[in-house]
């Protein structure tokens, strides 16, 4: 079942985790929240590393590391 998340667009924030600009949080927000329509849970931790990686903080293979650290 699809449950609302919290963004604030005017702290660019989603559920807590700040992102850099209103695009990077957009971009966000819309990609999460068709991906939540398939059954997708986030958690803050999901989103903060959603944004890690999509800004380029991390790499692919660090990523694929945290991922299958937290299942």
């Amino acid at each position: 079942m699809y449950k609302p998340i919290e963004v604030d667009k005017q702290n660019l924030t989603i559920m807590g985790i700040k992102f850099s600009s209103i695009e990077a949080l957009d971009s966000a927000a819309n990609a999460i929240g068709s991906n939540m329509f398939e059954g997708f849970e986030p958690t803050p931790a999901l989103i903060k590393l959603y944004r890690d990686y999509t800004s380029g903080s991390i790499k692919e293979y660090q990523l694929v590391e945290r991922l299958r650290a937290a299942l």
